[in-house]
């Protein structure tokens, strides 16, 4: 079975979401919210992005496994195109992309508590494999067409060879600085065999199930 809302995490429901996914193969886009490891809890964050109507799907600290989702799966999130950063000003935000929030059946965006300086990879990721088992469940496939996102560190513009539509189109596993119309830059240099391999991931993250008391998981046939 595949649920609209990952079952482990928490549920901070983000209004407006993206709108329809328009279709295509199935992804998810790894992304870094620019915060020092244990400097902001996943509540705050979530509220931060809400406010600013960029919600991504999934925030993820990888340091406690606390997992809260804001948008349903079944919708699109609206963090690519815009900052990769919880601090940020309005006059460094340029022109959203069109239609890349919408691109794929499920186009799951992850924010990880972390800052592209320094790989989140390189410590523990706890929750890692019970958001990657949620994944798998969707269909996405754990490869990732474009490569290590290293090459693309430092938001390097649209067109450029990490942002290649015929990788995009393939669907599997990509970093924000990997998505084609976009200026993210996260990540930062992540190890993708340690994220998606899962060698040594701990499986049970830290939230609130969103099963529980007054909340329904949507349950669709993988």
């Amino acid at each position: 079975m595949a649920y609209a809302w990952m079952p482990e995490a928490r549920r901070i429901r983000a209004e407006p979401d993206g709108g329809p996914l328009r279709g295509g193969a199935p992804r998810a886009v790894w992304l870094t919210l620019g915060s020092i490891p244990g400097a902001v809890s996943v509540q705050s964050a979530a509220e931060r992005l809400i406010s600013e109507q960029r919600a991504c799907h999934l925030i993820w600290d990888p340091l406690t496994g606390e997992v809260a989702q804001l948008v349903s799966v079944l919708r699109a999130g609206r963090a690519l195109g815009a900052p990769d950063w919880l601090d940020w000003s309005p006059d460094r935000i340029s022109a959203r992309p069109r239609n890349v929030n919408t691109e794929g059946r499920i186009c799951v965006q992850i924010g990880v508590l972390a800052a592209e300086a320094e790989p989140f990879t390189n410590g523990p990721l706890i929750g890692a494999e019970a958001i990657l088992s949620w994944l798998d469940s969707w269909g996405v496939s754990r490869r990732w067409p474009s490569g290590r996102p290293s090459a693309c560190h430092g938001g390097l513009p649209a067109g450029v060879r990490c942002r290649n539509r015929a990788h995009w189109a393939r669907g599997g596993h990509f970093g924000a600085s990997q998505v084609p119309g976009c200026e993210n830059s996260g990540p930062g240099a992540i190890n993708t065999d340690r994220l998606t391999g899962g060698h040594g991931l701990s499986a049970r993250p830290r939230g609130l199930s969103a099963t529980r008391k007054g909340t329904t998981a949507l349950a669709i046939p993988a």
